[in-house]
């Protein structure tokens, strides 16, 4: 599968970020490989994925379906980071706003984990990481 240099930046991010196989039974998306949960893709051998599956995955059902090549690399990289954390649905959401920016985004993703927090309290334990991986993301790409 060939993609563009920017899908392939994003990617190499989001996967340094997301790992390999992960069963963390108090992580909500469950099990992952690369990312990609079991919640998300109930069908899928998680376990057996490879990483050329998960690429297509990415590809198809977060870059494309994002609209991340409609923007610069690096916006793009952001939004496509986002996507893969938050949800294509709640970028595709903010996208539709008017003034959706980079500032837009970088607010309502913070303002999300905080509200993910307050609903779930155990969930703070992942707040640090969510935080962090904005500032590497904002870093890398913006």
């Amino acid at each position: 599968m060939k993609c563009p240099q920017s899908f392939e930046r994003a990617l190499a991010f989001v996967l340094a970020k997301e790992g390999g196989y992960v069963n963390d039974p108090s992580d909500p998306g469950g099990e992952t490989n690369y990312g990609i949960s079991k919640r998300a893709y109930p069908d899928l051998d998680i376990k057996a994925l490879t990483l050329e599956d998960a690429k297509a995955i990415y590809w198809t059902d977060y870059w494309s379906a994002a609209g991340c090549g409609m923007y610069l690399d690096g916006f793009g990289g952001f939004i496509f980071d986002t996507a893969v954390n938050q949800g294509v649905g709640f970028v595709r959401g903010l996208m539709e706003r008017e003034g959706f920016n980079e500032a837009m985004l970088i607010a309502s993703r913070l303002r999300r984990y905080s509200e993910i927090v307050r609903k779930n309290p155990d969930m703070i334990k992942y707040l640090r990481g969510w935080v962090n991986r904005v500032a590497d993301a904002i870093q890398a790409f913006l």
